[in-house]
């Protein structure tokens, strides 16, 4: 039997008013989008505003993206929803405050930094199993809380080098569910042309949220300091950073822009990878002859014997897996950029100033690149389209300078995690709960993502 397509949201009509669009668009920005966009390779949006292109050519992603990155910034509509936690963390700096915040991160997840990382993955992804183990019964697993639970345990243990036992980690993990729930995509303030010194009215728990994790992870950091001062730092991710120097000005991250440093680390490492798994393990759910495959490979590679890095290199299906519900579920649905000069796309002049978006969402399910867009199929990636498409229309981490600086590290913990999981239990879709996509922070199930687990 034709396992049914994975869940989509739905579109909305092709023209709606201001309001309304305004109104989905604070609520969920993927059904805010219409149809139509599955098939465009450019879309132009005009509002009183701002005016907006949505650019799903890869000619033109490649142009914003790789050829001409400092010509289209990030977005300051994007910055101002993410500002009260991230300050001016390197996810939403421009200009020379990222190359300099870049040249000190980088080298920290480059080359075989990620085998150093690899034994507190493991842990991670064992303790999870052994969680997981004391709730299997006759109750449904809400298994987006559990990804999450273990994608942190995983950047605590790599940055940190404490689990999320600890209790400033295990606080710092229970304010981000929270400020996840309460913090929209975009800020009203920034869709509507107002003053940089106008207020943008972020909601009372946003702001509470966010200024409960930065005081926490100040703390880590702060002692991490000293830690680094006294000579009894451990090796690990943190320590890494916080003595790389600038190799043009010799500076070192100070503890407060280091605070905005480990908020999108954790933002970025710990929700995308929870979303990407959870999607994972729901498609496996929803197709269970490539659940088989993958536990099957998993009790070959991994087997009872302690475990090595190079374990991950043969964990093909997992990877495949993994990499194809990032194609349905890009973590990140949405780049906004803006172009700072006048532009020339498709025909159409771009003024400076405008957004350019590019989609991960609409490149990875578009319907004039890819081969059975919407369906779940691993195998593709084997095939000459499935190539084509991962060279030309795939960026789950982006692409070019901006290229999400933990892209190998997440490709590592994904199929790994999913190894563990699928080798230890059987996981079943729950009858009536099919998750709806939403973004937020990043791609969930809007209730959650529900399934049943048994022992293998």
């Amino acid at each position: 039997m034709t396992a049914p397509l994975p869940p989509k949201p739905p579109a909305r009509p092709d023209k709606v008013s201001l309001l309304r669009y305004f109104r989905l668009f604070r609520e969920d920005i993927l059904s805010a989008q219409p149809a139509r966009l599955y098939r465009a390779w450019m879309a132009e949006f005009n509002t009183p505003f701002f005016r907006s292109y949505l650019c799903n050519d890869p000619a033109l992603v490649d142009l914003v993206l790789k050829e001409r990155p400092m010509a289209f910034p990030k977005s300051d509509r994007v910055r101002e929803g993410l500002k009260p936690l991230l300050r001016d963390s390197v996810f939403i700096t421009n200009g020379e405050t990222w190359a300099r915040q870049r040249r000190i991160i980088d080298p920290a997840f480059e080359g075989g930094k990620l085998r150093e990382t690899f034994p507190a993955m493991w842990d991670a992804g064992i303790a999870c199993v052994e969680r997981l183990r004391m709730k299997i019964g006759s109750e449904p697993v809400e298994i987006e809380a559990e990804t999450s639970h273990a994608a942190a345990d995983i950047i605590f243990r790599t940055l940190f080098s404490i689990p999320i036992e600890d209790a400033t980690a295990s606080a710092v993990f229970a304010e981000f569910r929270a400020h996840q729930n309460a913090s929209p995509v975009v800020n009203l303030g920034a869709l509507l042309p107002l003053p940089r010194w106008f207020p943008r009215f972020h909601a009372r728990e946003t702001k509470r949220t966010a200024k409960r994790i930065r005081a926490l992870i100040e703390s880590l950091t702060a002692a991490r300091a000293r830690a680094i001062a006294a000579g009894t730092a451990p090796d690990d991710l943190a320590t890494k950073i916080m003595t790389t120097p600038d190799p043009e000005t010799g500076a070192c991250f100070g503890t407060e822009e280091m605070v905005d440093q480990v908020a999108i680390f954790f933002l970025a490492g710990h929700e995308t990878s929870a979303s990407a798994l959870a999607w994972s393990l729901y498609l496996l759910a929803q197709n269970p002859d490539w659940q088989d495959r993958v536990a099957t490979e998993a009790a070959e590679v991994i087997g009872n014997e302690i475990p090595y890095f190079s374990i991950l290199n043969r964990l093909k299906l997992s990877r495949a897996v993994f990499r194809e519900a990032m194609r349905l579920y890009p973590p990140v649905p949405m780049f906004v950029r803006q172009s700072r000069c006048p532009e020339h796309f498709r025909d159409r002049d771009v003024a400076p100033g405008s957004q350019v978006v590019i989609s991960p969402w609409h490149l990875h399910r578009h319907e004039r690149i890819w081969d059975n867009p919407d369906g779940f199929d691993p195998a593709r990636w084997e095939t000459e389209n499935g190539r084509e498409g991962l060279r030309c229309a795939y960026i789950p981490f982006s692409t070019g300078a901006r290229v999400c600086p933990g892209a190998g590290f997440a490709m590592a913990e994904g199929p790994l995690l999913l190894a563990l999981l699928t080798r230890a239990f059987r996981f079943e879709l729950v009858a009536g709960r099919v998750p709806v996509p939403v973004a937020h922070l990043t791609v969930r199930g809007r209730d959650g993502i529900w399934l049943r687990l048994t022992p293998r």
